[in-house]
């Protein structure tokens, strides 16, 4: 064999290992899924926490008045909740659709922060932290700009939270609002099904552990209290304050009956944009807590460290490699003696991909139907590759960033 028959070999092992952990997660996500539709959860409290929902908000004009419209109408007792809305240094008609809303005097109390370039226009984490400042809620909500969460969506996550004590938040599902827009928000919404919420559902029933998104997730406020706030240097803001609600000794539950539907990506170009800033933000909190992977007491962020780095760096490489060597084997351009055997492994590869979405398509109600069978199937030879230019990308501006001490700069995802 040669060097480059070796560097195959690692390359599909690599691949096979990522694949044999989704293959739990999958398995694990099926029954946790599974036990969850066949669960009634009583949603009825004594006495109801008071809860104060954030929304960043930078130039939302085309979605926030929808959104803010959505949270006043929640199943939950309006003298126990408030909506602040963060609208964050924008340019656009905001101000003016908030204020008219608020002068409509609604039955929840709706806040609303209006900041300049001075006081705000430094990303998602900076507003939050703003909107923490003149909250009162004992637990706090977070949602997106785009967000139309279900009725009792907020319910669900109150009645989890408030009785486990150890859990330091809860988080819910985003559903794809408009995934029949176009082939993209079709992979998207498969995407968000398998990738995100069976993963979730799997590490949650198999690790106890999962991570926050950056939508529909409920926190205690004296975490928030304990931490200092957000990482404002932080662009997966989410992800980094999972590791860090971890070292506090909480876990994070996911709840898979609060849901929220949210808008997503249209265009290729702001689909790359958000992807981007997504695998910057995850290689951001990798290498601030790599060293917890050695550490003893660390509990569950060993596992997620290993999870993420399986994902952003060994994974989507060991898959380009392999693709573009067995590409080049089959044209004869390079001589590769152990195709006849990767070509095996890649149709089981296929296979067990193929499985297990449909098993994620199968749990989730409308969604299993050939067109969906054969979007999913298209997935792994375009969808997939993209994410994993997405990740190199990613991973190059990190370095680049790091290098040169440049700020992070928040990219905040266009609306349609």
């Amino acid at each position: 064999m040669n060097i480059i028959d070796y560097l195959f070999i690692i390359s599909l092992i690599t691949m096979w290992i990522v694949i044999f952990v989704n293959i739990l997660l999958v398995i694990g996500g099926y029954r946790y899924s599974h036990e969850m539709e066949e669960t009634i959860i009583d949603t009825h409290l004594e006495e109801y926490p008071f809860v104060s929902i954030m929304v960043p908000a930078h130039n939302e004009g085309i979605v926030i008045e929808k959104t803010v419209r959505s949270l006043l109408s929640l199943d939950y007792p309006a003298e126990r909740y408030e909506v602040i809305i963060i609208n964050d240094n924008s340019s656009d008609n905001s101000a003016q659709i908030l204020k008219r809303i608020q002068d409509e005097k609604p039955a929840v109390t709706l806040k609303v922060i209006n900041t300049d370039a001075v006081t705000g226009g430094k990303g998602k984490s900076n507003a939050l932290n703003i909107g923490f400042n003149i909250s009162k809620g004992e637990y706090l909500a977070i949602y997106d700009a785009d967000n139309t969460p279900e009725k009792k969506a907020l319910k669900y996550l109150v009645v989890t939270l408030s009785r486990n004590e150890d859990l330091g938040a809860v988080i819910g599902k985003f559903r794809t609002r408009n995934k029949s827009y176009n082939l993209l928000t079709r992979f998207i919404n498969i995407e968000t099904l398998f990738f995100q919420w069976m993963a979730q559902a799997g590490r949650w029933k198999l690790f106890k552990l999962c991570t926050i998104p950056g939508t529909n997730f409920l926190i205690r406020r004296s975490i928030i209290e304990e931490i200092g706030g957000w990482d404002t240097k932080a662009l997966a803001e989410d992800t980094e304050i999972s590791f860090r609600i971890y070292r506090m000794g909480y876990k994070i539950m996911f709840m898979p009956k609060a849901v929220t539907w949210e808008q997503e990506p249209q265009t290729f170009k702001v689909w790359f944009k958000q992807r981007t800033r997504w695998v910057k933000g995850n290689i951001y909190v990798i290498f601030k807590d790599i060293k917890y992977l050695f550490d003893l007491k660390s509990g569950p962020i060993k596992f997620d460290i290993i999870y993420f780095t399986s994902i952003y760096l060994f994974g989507l490489t060991a898959s380009i490699i392999s693709d573009v060597l067995f590409i080049l084997g089959l044209t004869q351009l390079i001589t590769v003696n152990v195709v006849g055997y990767s070509l095996i492994l890649w149709i089981l590869a296929y296979i067990v991909y193929g499985l297990s979405i449909a098993i994620t398509l199968i749990i989730e109600k409308g969604e299993f139907d050939l067109i969906n069978i054969g979007i999913a199937m298209l997935m792994y030879f375009t969808y997939s590759k993209m994410w994993s230019v997405v990740a190199m990308v990613g991973f190059y501006h990190y370095m680049k960033d790091s290098i040169l001490k440049k700020e992070a700069k928040w990219y905040k995802t266009e609306r349609f």
